[in-house]
């Protein structure tokens, strides 16, 4: 009996295609960056939308300011010294803010201070509301109004950053960057998945227009 021993062939196994790899790659990585970045800007999305929205319509809503003003009249070695400071200063004597704080619980360090010849003028605004102080440099009497807009106002000016302070600016340009990076993400999966869905350019072209309709006719 004999044995064949002459090599058996074989087909070779084709080498699969690396597009749909490819494809499945990026398709991963945006759907990954895509919801990233959604979570990042979820709540600070919302909260710019609402008060987009009062923004907007902020002449309709109606609100009336809680006004609290207190006085005072400042002791005399303290007001021998903001009568004999230079008019050229910026803020108010260390003395004398402390003194505010401890009697009437103003915070006034290191804020700025307009000085005139007659009297010292602190504006002291924040997020939602609006104060000021003011001392008579000869009689030491100090006037404080601080006027409390409501909590729509506060919501609009943190849309807007107004009085917010440095670290609240940072947050608007961190939403800023996920919010670009969102919509970004989202752009390049509608382009990969628009051939499998007909409607996706016709609404995306719909969503430029409209706007720039509304500025041509409406705008002026």
């Amino acid at each position: 009996m004999s044995i064949d021993a002459s090599p058996s062939t074989s087909t070779p196994t084709p080498r699969p295609s690396t597009a749909p790899a490819r494809r499945s790659f990026w398709l991963r990585q945006l759907y990954q960056w895509h919801w990233i970045s959604s979570a990042l800007c979820l709540v600070g999305m919302l909260l710019f939308a609402v008060t987009g929205i009062t923004l907007n319509n902020a002449a309709h809503i109606e609100s009336e300011a809680a006004v609290v003003e207190r006085s005072a009249t400042l002791p005399a070695a303290l007001i021998k010294l903001v009568e004999t400071q230079p008019a050229q200063s910026k803020t108010l004597p260390l003395p004398v803010s402390e003194w505010i704080k401890a009697n009437l619980q103003i915070q006034t360090r290191g804020r700025a201070a307009e000085w005139s010849e007659q009297e010292i003028y602190v504006s002291m605004p924040e997020a939602g509301a609006d104060a000021w102080l003011s001392i008579d440099r000869r009689t030491g009497e100090l006037i404080y109004e601080h006027s409390d807009r409501g909590l729509i106002a506060f919501l609009n000016d943190l849309h807007k950053g107004r009085h917010t302070g440095t670290v609240w600016s940072w947050f608007i340009d961190i939403f800023s960057v996920a919010a670009i990076l969102f919509s970004l993400t989202g752009m390049l999966l509608l382009c990969m998945r628009a051939s499998d869905r007909p409607s996706t350019w016709p609404l995306v072209g719909l969503g430029f227009v409209m706007p720039l309709l509304l500025l041509v006719i409406f705008v002026h």
